[in-house]
């Protein structure tokens, strides 16, 4: 079992919202590494980005997978794998399945993506049985650095809900809200995405923004501004909301983008990372535990910023069991 320090630092109240690589890593740089179950890692990507984030501090890997593949491919990199821990399972889907009982034995914290597709592992994660569900749908989030914004900015969902219905959605939302605080963002500004800001029958995103908005005012979402049906200009430009005469206090300073579908947050995201240059991390939420859900076309950088986040996620998580048990 993991035995964990309970004197942590607060990460959870600060003046200021963390923004970029560099201050992820200095808001990581006083917690221990958390321990992480890292998914089938038999490709290049998913081996190194584990190992960097290990060298870093962040992690303690647990590579789980065909102990051959693993060694062979470490070889092949040049990584000594002496200082970790190998866990030999036959193949992907065994991995997934094997990561998930070390979170729920105690001998993880987080998941790490891996060269398996995603579905096999989330399969496993919401399995009713032996999975890690919670209460709440799982939602992944895509946390951005992007050059031409102010501030750090938050999408969901771009990678796991499809095409979310109004409850799956109010997940979704509090989940992100959740992720928002720590990283210190006290109050985040949630704007609710369409293709325009009216209200419009036609148009079914509106008619959740505006249901969306009701629960917040009705604290069935709660923690944050919630503003919607919006525009993407709307959301992020203060002159565009002026222009269309938007009285709201967060169209134009949005923190957090709820998207419509999952095509409409995947295209935003990419579009944000290949055209504006932005900069992301990706994390999944609503599980027992954070899961790290990076992408082969990720950089090194998108990778350890993943895993700093999951290292923020998982301190602010203990230090809510300690207080929960004192």
């Amino acid at each position: 079992m993991i035995q964990h320090d309970t004197a942590q630092p607060d990460i959870l109240n600060g003046d200021q919202a963390l923004k970029g690589y560099e201050m992820l890593m200095a808001a990581c740089a006083a917690l221990e590494p958390i321990t992480v179950a890292v998914v089938h890692p038999c490709d290049d990507a998913s081996l190194t980005g584990a190992i960097d984030a290990a060298k870093a501090g962040l992690i303690i890997p647990l590579l789980v997978g065909p102990r051959a593949r693993i060694t062979a491919l470490a070889e092949q990199e040049g990584i000594d794998l002496t200082p970790y821990t190998i866990i030999d399972v036959e193949h992907s889907h065994a991995a997934a399945e094997k990561s998930v009982e070390l979170v729920r034995t105690g001998h993880a914290e987080a998941l790490m993506k891996g060269s398996l597709h995603t579905d096999e592992l989330l399969a496993e994660v919401v399995n009713k049985v032996t999975g890690l569900r919670t209460h709440r749908r799982i939602s992944h989030c895509f946390i951005m650095d992007v050059p031409t914004y102010p501030k750090p900015l938050i999408v969901t969902d771009g990678a796991v809900n499809i095409a979310p219905d109004l409850k799956a959605k109010a997940d979704i939302c509090q989940n992100a809200i959740e992720l928002a605080h720590v990283l210190r963002i006290k109050v985040p500004r949630v704007a609710i995405l369409s293709a325009v800001e009216t209200v419009t029958p036609d148009i079914p995103s509106t008619i959740e923004a505006a249901a969306l908005c009701k629960m917040a005012d009705r604290g069935q979402i709660t923690g944050a501004l919630l503003d919607g049906p919006l525009a993407l200009d709307n959301a992020i430009s203060l002159e565009a909301a002026k222009t269309k005469k938007i009285v709201s206090p967060v169209a134009g300073q949005a923190d957090i983008l709820l998207v419509p579908d999952l095509e409409a947050g995947n295209i935003l995201a990419k579009q944000l990372t290949f055209l504006a240059r932005a900069e992301a991390a990706g994390i999944v939420l609503g599980a027992r535990v954070p899961i790290i859900l990076t992408s082969r076309a990720d950089s090194v950088r998108a990778r350890m910023s993943s895993c700093a986040v999951a290292v923020l996620l998982v301190h602010a998580r203990r230090s809510k069991l300690t207080v929960a048990a004192v």
